[in-house]
């Protein structure tokens, strides 16, 4: 498709409401309260009403300004200046006991600045979450801690209920799109490694389209992710946060959404949740995933 201007409407399938509702007020009262910091508001996603109306809910560890400055993320980039909060995970776990949540997803800035990249601190949180909230599911969506797979390997050991980390975008687009200290095939390792330690932890990603890739690249990334065993794929359409990242080079239909959906099952993922609005945490793939976890619980 053609190249379109950044300053054209967004089309109609783009839209959304904004938030409201009695569950969506209570989480983000008790977020500030405790002073947490939600990747749904951080990153702007189109769908947290939904999410945080549906029991599900994404808290970002470790700050809210990371080392790294890809240009397509709306979180803050730099010297993030400041120590790990320790009482944070103690902090989480309280606040999803408040919540009632049925699926937690626990991501983090890239930390860079530190030595394990916050690995240990991903699992106090996993672990800690768990003895507030038995029952709770819970998600991580790591940075890919520079490949050190030790690092990788302290978040595995929490046991989450699922490791998702993204690839974000077609292997061409990797230096347009990411930082360089990212890249796809480094990307593709921590996945691959989680499945080595424990395949009983589910593995997912999630990419970006309209960023000016073609159809036979998301394919083969779709087909890159399977060859590792990759077992849930998020698809959905980027959107430009501010005049500086990166320009959207196509609103993708809806209907071609569906076809790569069609292309991933055909390909063997558990899960493919794709539409325009999709993103890596979205309520609609976490219901299969809760569903799926529990009736494996009680066999």
């Amino acid at each position: 498709m053609a190249q379109i201007s950044a300053h054209l409407p967004k089309p109609e399938w783009l839209k959304v409401r904004p938030p409201s509702g009695e569950n969506y007020k209570r989480i983000r009262e008790l977020s500030y309260d405790l002073g947490l910091h939600t990747v749904c508001e951080e990153a702007h996603c189109p769908n947290i009403g939904e999410c945080w109306g549906g029991g599900t809910a994404t808290f970002m560890l470790l700050g809210d300004v990371c080392t790294r400055g890809c240009r397509f993320c709306a979180v803050t980039s730099g010297n993030p200046k400041q120590p790990i909060d320790d009482f944070e995970p103690t902090k989480i776990a309280y606040a999803l006991k408040q919540m009632n949540l049925n699926y937690v997803v626990l991501t983090s800035v890239d930390r860079d600045d530190l030595k394990d990249g916050g690995a240990k601190h991903f699992a106090k949180t996993i672990l800690e979450t768990r003895k507030s909230c038995p029952e709770i599911l819970i998600e991580v969506l790591t940075p890919d801690f520079q490949g050190n797979l030790d690092d990788i390997k302290v978040v595995v050991e929490a046991h989450p209920d699922v490791f998702a980390h993204n690839i974000e975008t077609v292997e061409r687009l990797q230096s347009v799109a990411r930082d360089r200290r990212a890249n796809y095939r480094q990307s593709l390792k921590v996945l691959k490694s989680v499945t080595h330690m424990d395949d009983s932890i589910y593995t997912k990603s999630s990419i970006m389209l309209g960023l000016g890739e073609r159809d036979d690249e998301v394919i083969q990334s779709m087909k890159d992710l399977r060859e590792i065993d990759v077992d849930i794929l998020s698809i959905g359409q980027y959107l430009r946060p501010s005049s500086w990242h990166l320009a959207v080079q196509e609103y993708v239909s809806p209907s071609k959404f569906e076809e790569f959906k069609e292309i991933g099952e055909s390909l063997g993922f558990k899960f493919v949740a794709a539409g325009p609005l999709v993103r890596t945490s979205y309520r609609a793939g976490e219901f299969f995933i809760e569903n799926l976890v529990r009736q494996e619980r009680k066999s």
